[in-house]
């Protein structure tokens, strides 16, 4: 699981989230409005949603293109667990959350190659770029 969670407004721009996505070496934002969750946005999301569809970077603000159906896990939950929800779900990462339900942290299906099947080629790509 990936501890480092980047929160930002709905209302940022694409530009400022690819920017921030790439300084903190990581491919995904939980998005926020307000004091809200509104949902998560990857770098998939930017490509497949906004730059196929021509969007503006610098006027596109990330809450017309995030998931907004966030999909969670509760932290103690196992591996397998996170990666059955995965498969039924059909995504590629979950947040992870506390028994209060505060975010503590993402899993991502390069994390759960690492960790179910360390000699996988998917874990030597997720090794090699951590947060990817």
């Amino acid at each position: 699981m990936t501890r480092q969670v980047i929160y930002l407004s709905a209302d940022t721009t694409l530009d400022e989230a690819a920017r921030v996505m790439r300084e903190s070496d990581i491919g995904d934002v939980v998005v926020t409005d307000g004091a809200t969750l509104a949902g998560l946005l990857t770098d998939r999301d930017i490509v497949v949603r906004a730059v196929a569809d021509r969007a503006d970077p610098a006027t596109t603000t990330i809450g017309s293109i995030i998931t907004r159906e966030v999909v969670m896990i509760e932290q103690h939950s196992t591996a397998n667990e996170a990666a059955a929800l995965m498969r039924e779900r059909n995504i590629r990462r979950v947040l992870v959350c506390d028994t209060d339900r505060k975010l503590v942290g993402i899993v991502s299906l390069g994390d759960l190659a690492m960790q179910l099947d360390p000699s996988s080629a998917l874990a030597d790509i997720s090794e090699a770029a951590p947060n990817a």
